[in-house]
This record gives C-alpha cells, structure tokens and sequence, in this order.
C-alpha cells in the first residue's frame, strides 16, 4: 500500500494568499490540496504556481468574485459525479477520483447572521444544502473509498466551539445545523475523522475570526473544516496522520482557516 495525504484548507482568496500555500505545500507535501473560497473564475486561478509547487493536475469550479472551489493533485485526476448541493448553482463543489478515491470539496454557504429561515435568505439557503448532502450521501450506492472535505461552515460538537452555550444561538453552532450534520454522518455512513484523531471532550478548532483582537490569547475558535470518509475507508485513515496546521493562523496576511490534513492507506 502507499500513503495518500488530502489536505483542505478555504484560502479566502487564492490569489491573493498562492505566496501561503506554496509555503504550505512546501512545508507539509499533500497529494491533494483542496482550495474553498478561491475568489477567481476558472482563468484567473494561478495554475502555473501550483505547476510549480508540485501540484499540476487542476480541477477547478470558479466564480467571478465569491465562491469557488478547487483541487490541486500531484497525482492525476478522474472525473467523478459533482453532486447539485447548490441550489443556487454557485461554485461550491468540486469533486474528482484520485487513487481510485472520490474526493468531494464542499464550501457550505456560511449562512448570514440570523438562525432565522423567514428572515434570513442565507439561513435557509445553508438548511437547503445541508437537506441535499444528507439525502444524496444517504442514497450512495457506489462502493468506490469517498473522501469529503472542505468548509463545511458548522461545528458539531460541544468541544468544536470555545463556548457551547455562548453559541448555541450563533449560526455554524445552533441545534438545527449540528442535527442536520449528525444525519449527513449516520445516514451516509461517513466517519468525522477529527473525532478519531481526537476524543470527542477535546476542543479542537480550525477558525479563528478575523474580529478577534489578539486570536492567539483567547483562542475563540471554531472547527469548521472537516475531513470524513466512508466508512469502509476509513478503516486506512492513518490516525497519527490527522493535523491541523494552527501555525498557518500566524503567518503573514493569513485566511481566518487553517489547513487540515490527513492521509490514508491506499
């Protein structure tokens, strides 16, 4: 067997940050890195950078100004089924076979400010998508290793938040969205790999707003970006394999998210 490694990490601005994940890629070498929030259409995205950094195979779901999604492989990439999660049709998934593993890339729309779906369009948007992972994961009938990554812009646990309480009415934490994400997970027979890695009263973050005078002291987080896999693969999932990379939060002009990465026996 070989070692598969996949990385996610939502960039907020490829282009903008392709200096961090040339650090990134040079520092830790993913297989696959996989970019939310690319902020450029399919043109504009810097491919001969990543050419460059060692990852030239490309698969890339852009979008003028917002949105976007891509995944950068040094290993060649199949086209695979995109699941329609968006009803909007905006470039939030990208999916691809690697390896003989599908990997979906996900950027779940962040929701607005109001858990409020007769308010708040944004919510209900969020709600809708969620529906639609839950209902295609559930009906899978293919027995090929599935890898899904990205912003999934929820924390699920008590412990994937710095305050359980002072949350639970802040949209990424309230009931209905870590409900919606615990029915993904069951009924699509998909494993949280964070959650292997780490027992479920640790806190374990992979967000840290952009608000926060000084992140670092009060270490109010949030874990939003996930790695799972079926869970017929996820009996290769390298356990010690799985890392946030919490550094990148400091580097120079840095995204609010760290890359997160783990790696499977293949």
């Amino acid at each position: 067997m070989t070692r598969l490694s996949v990385a996610t990490w939502n960039i907020n601005s490829v282009r903008l940050r392709a200096g961090l994940v040339q650090r990134f890629v040079e520092e830790y070498r993913p297989d696959v890195l996989c970019l939310q929030e690319i902020k450029c259409r399919n043109g504009e995205f810097p491919s001969a950078a990543f050419t460059e950094m060692g990852l030239p195979h490309l698969h890339i779901r852009g979008q003028k100004g917002w949105h976007g999604v891509a995944i950068a492989s040094r290993l060649p990439l199949e086209e695979a089924e995109e699941p329609a999660f968006c009803r909007h049709d905006e470039a939030r998934v990208a999916s691809v076979k690697v390896a003989g593993v599908v990997i979906h890339n996900l950027y779940v729309p962040a929701g607005g400010d109001e858990p409020d779906t007769e308010i708040n369009s944004k919510f209900d948007h969020k709600l809708s998508f969620l529906d639609r992972m839950e209902a295609h994961y559930a009906a899978r009938k293919s027995s090929d290793p599935l890898v899904v990554v990205g912003d999934l812009n929820v924390a699920p646990g008590e412990y994937d938040v710095w305050g359980h309480k002072q949350l639970l009415n802040v949209v990424s934490h309230t009931p209905i969205e870590t409900e919606a994400m615990g029915r993904i997970l069951t009924r699509g027979g998909l494993v949280d790999l964070a959650r292997v890695a780490h027992p479920p009263s640790e806190k374990v973050f992979s967000w840290w707003s952009y608000r926060s005078p000084d992140w670092t002291k009060n270490d109010r987080g949030r874990r939003l970006d996930h790695i799972w896999a079926n869970t017929d693969f996820a009996s290769r999932f390298i356990r010690e394999s799985f890392t946030i990379h919490k550094d990148a939060r400091a580097w120079e002009k840095p995204s609010d998210h760290v890359p997160v990465v783990a790696a499977f026996e293949v």
